[in-house]
């Protein structure tokens, strides 16, 4: 009787220890996370790296035209949205995969985000309205910290806003029509050596290009959601 209570109460002293042991871990994790966005809060103030990293993901046919590109005056407004939280004990990025229709970006990865409304105050209302629409988070969730360098996406003619913000917690995600399924994608996926790929898409004229890009989750990442991810993943890594 005596081993019985003696095993009972080492039983308990075990399941209180492991308890206590996940809570430390769960702090120690919940801490990476806000030194992550501390950082990353601080470095959005300073000059952003610009065109320089956005075009190490850019397709090499159209480089050039890149390089000297100009926003023309009746390019459409729009605003996306790199969001960041905590799954698993690591920071997550959220990117979609938008539904296939008729649409210029069908089938393609890209953050939550789409085109200014009329009734939108400014881009970040965009980011966040487009963000609530398509996965369903609520924009009083939502920190914004910061924002990356806009960039001409001559196909859609959207100038594109990319703003930069967090939640705290996992969210519960709940998907419009426009999209096909979400990416939740580790930050540590996009800034390993490895991170950065070749391979071979089809163009809007129907020919195949070998174009530089983030392969994560048998998805290929490509074109200005690729370039955006390149200067998020430069301001993180420096």
């Amino acid at each position: 009787m005596h081993l019985k209570v003696e095993f009972r109460r080492f039983l308990k002293d075990i399941s209180v220890y492991l308890k206590i042991k996940k809570s430390v871990i769960l702090l120690h994790l919940m801490k990476a996370f806000e030194n992550l966005i501390s950082k990353l809060e601080e470095k959005l103030r300073l000059p952003l790296p610009g065109l320089e990293e956005q075009l190490r993901l850019a397709p090499i046919t159209r480089l050039n035209e890149l390089k000297e590109m100009k926003i023309p005056g009746n390019a459409r407004k729009s605003a996306v949205l790199a969001l960041f939280y905590p799954q698993n004990g690591q920071a997550v990025v959220l990117l979609i995969k938008r539904a296939v229709d008729d649409t210029v970006h069908s089938g393609q990865i890209s953050f939550p985000g789409g085109k200014k409304e009329e009734t939108d105050a400014d881009l970040k209302q965009t980011a966040l309205r487009e963000t609530y629409e398509e996965v369903g988070i609520a924009p009083e969730n939502v920190t914004i910290i910061g924002t990356l360098s806009k960039m001409y996406i001559p196909p859609s003619n959207f100038e594109v806003q990319p703003f930069v913000g967090y939640v705290n917690n996992d969210p519960q995600l709940t998907t419009n029509c426009e999209v096909e399924s979400v990416l939740k994608v580790p930050v540590s996926e996009l800034t390993g050596t490895d991170s950065i790929q070749y391979k071979t898409v089809k163009g809007r004229d129907g020919e195949w290009y070998e174009v530089p890009c983030y392969f994560v989750q048998d998805e290929i990442i490509w074109g200005a959601t690729a370039m955006m991810l390149s200067e998020l993943t430069a301001i993180i890594s420096e």
